[in-house]
């Protein structure tokens, strides 16, 4: 499945200091016509700098963002469930009370996996700034979506006992501000899951200003490093990290592709990672 994107025009952006470490001094990675990536000479964080406006990345999700979540629905969700069993989601899960299985899926499109947790039991909470996805999911599962932000609904706090959002951290201008809201409405014993594209990947290393992820729409590209010190820096702890991806579906044929596949997620340098961390007391 090809990552959605659009090529942004000309549009107002403004130079910022690293999104992790906070450091103004950064040198130049990738550039086009329109955006350019960075990479800080301190934490070694890269992202787009100068970066546009979060209120003008909110409209690049319109009907078209839908039509793309709606085809690839069920591709997305078999590759969530896939990510979750790689860090046993079942298994640490288990110990939450029943009573207290809240799940909150931020960045949920349609609302298909908490549709589907929604089945086993879970009370489910989606967030989605797609307005046509979000009624779409409310209407095809009954679910709850909130369409807009996280920071904009206020849930209450402590409301769930876990948060999940794939592919989102790396679409958000101030991820900070985002950490500390999960935080904030995760319970004391709550767990949060992060999937995102992995800039120390074999793939991403291999292919450079030309791989995947490094595209109009991500702002930040996290490493296993980089991330791991902006969940630190929001009062988070990491309990467990996979990776998984070698080589992108048709760059290579069927018998290179399966041995290097396995072996990115043998060494963690695979293209996507998802992690599990827990707010420190």
């Amino acid at each position: 499945m090809k990552t959605f994107s659009k090529e942004p025009g000309k549009e107002p952006r403004r130079q910022i200091a690293c999104p992790v470490c906070g450091s103004a001094n950064f040198r130049p990675r990738w550039s086009s016509e329109h955006y350019s990536f960075a990479r800080c000479r301190v934490c070694g964080l890269v992202y787009q700098n100068p970066q546009p406006y979060q209120d003008i990345l909110t409209q690049r999700y319109d009907d078209e963002y839908f039509a793309y979540e709606k085809e690839n629905e069920e591709g997305y969700f078999r590759l969530m469930r896939l990510s979750l069993d790689d860090i046993e989601f079942d298994a640490f899960t288990s110990t939450i009370p029943q009573d207290r299985k809240s799940i909150i899926d931020i960045g949920c499109a349609t609302g298909r996996l908490i549709s589907s947790l929604q089945q086993s039991g879970w009370t489910v909470q989606g967030v989605e700034i797609c307005s046509a996805s979000a009624e779409y999911g409310m209407l095809k599962y009954g679910v709850p979506i909130h369409i807009g932000t996280l920071e904009s609904r206020r849930f209450g706090d402590g409301s769930f006992s876990v948060a999940h959002c794939s592919h989102l951290i790396e679409h958000l201008t101030d991820p900070s501000a985002f950490l500390q809201e999960v935080r904030r409405i995760l319970s004391a014993n709550g767990w949060l899951i992060v999937s995102t594209p992995n800039i120390a990947g074999f793939q991403a290393r291999l292919m450079g200003e030309k791989w995947r992820s490094a595209i109009a729409d991500h702002i930040v590209l996290y490493s296993r490093k980089t991330l791991g010190l902006l969940l630190k820096k929001n009062g988070f702890q990491i309990c467990r990290i996979k990776t998984w991806g070698g080589i992108g579906a048709g760059i290579a044929p069927a018998w290179v592709k399966k041995p290097a596949d396995y072996l990115a997620k043998r060494t963690g340098a695979g293209d996507v990672m998802i992690v599990l961390a827990r707010p420190v007391p």
